[in-house]
């Protein structure tokens, strides 16, 4: 959806444009020259009344004007600078929250065109840790969010709810993101918390997993089987093992257990890449309403604690 809206703002932008436009080239001299000759004949300048009268501006043509500056800042902002979502499921927990609402950074990994997505500018590369917004390997219609694991050139292995890193290895780099370069790296894992969150009956585990210097909050849910069985195959690895393709990204969820990613479908294309979620900026709370009352999930109030700077 998020996709159908930047096209139609991109439409109503040159739509109105447009229109404006070709009123200014061609129709707004001849009401210009009609007043003046009205103006002629009377001897005096006309009130605003008299002239919207004998030379009036079309609803079309006014209605464009009065839109097209606040559509085209509009169009400006979400396309190359910040674009607003919403976090419509719980993989990402406990970073991400459902009722959260994120700014993402469209200008971090390059700008590119809103319609056909075709790269305009080239910027940084996703450093591992950063929450991605991207297009849908499967269907690009569809905007996923997830945490950027492994790297071009990476091995990851994720074996007994451990993650595993093998960086890959430039010439003369002796580390990669507070990882060791050329060696597999075990992700250091410091329990914080049990059972703050439940799935299906199951308590979760709040964990600290150190993928960066500063590291990140996760949940396992030590109950729930790994789905090995469903995992992507890659030829050449075993089952838990992918080696990341140059221009691609491994993207995981911090809800480990119930987050359907890279694990599952494989690489994130660098063309497919959206922006960096960088701010919550509302939270809403939600229950299930009743369905003959209030169908579905309704907000009962506002979190704002959860309110700043994405971690």
């Amino acid at each position: 959806m998020a996709g159908y809206f930047s096209i139609l703002l991109v439409l109503l932008t040159l739509g109105s444009g447009l229109i404006w436009l070709i009123d200014h080239l061609m129709y707004a001299p001849k009401r210009q020259e009609r007043l003046a000759l009205a103006q002629t004949s009377a001897g005096a300048k006309l009130d605003d009344e008299t002239a919207a009268l004998i030379a009036p501006e079309p609803v079309l043509t006014e209605t464009a004007k009065s839109i097209f500056p606040m559509i085209a800042a509009i169009t400006i902002f979400r396309s190359f600078i910040f674009e607003p979502f919403q976090i419509p499921s719980g993989s990402m927990m406990p970073t991400l929250l459902v009722g959260d609402f994120i700014l993402v950074q469209k200008y971090s990994y390059g700008l590119k065109d809103p319609v056909w997505r075709t790269q305009l500018v080239e910027m940084d590369e996703p450093e591992r840790g950063d929450i991605v917004v991207f297009k849908f390997p499967g269907n690009e219609t569809i905007d996923y969010i997830k945490r950027t694991i492994g790297l071009p050139g990476d091995k990851v292995v994720y074996r007994d709810k451990h993650l595993y890193i093998q960086p890959k290895c430039a010439e003369g780099e002796v580390n990669r993101s507070n990882l060791q370069c050329g060696e597999y790296n075990k992700i250091d894992m410091e329990v914080k918390d049990r059972g703050e969150f439940m799935l299906k009956g199951m308590e979760s585990v709040r964990i600290n997993e150190s993928l960066t210097e500063d590291g990140h909050d996760i949940l396992i849910y030590p109950e729930v089987p790994e789905k090995k069985g469903r995992y992507f195959r890659q030829a050449g690895t075993r089952t838990d093992e992918w080696v990341v393709p140059a221009d691609h990204y491994f993207m995981m969820g911090d809800n480990r257990d119930n987050s359907e990613d890279g694990r599952f479908w494989g690489f994130v294309p660098k063309e497919n890449l959206v922006g960096k979620a960088v701010f919550i900026w509302m939270s809403f709370e939600f229950e299930n309403g009743p369905d003959d009352v209030l169908p579905g999930w309704v907000p009962t109030g506002v979190r704002f604690e959860r309110l700043g700077n994405i971690q």
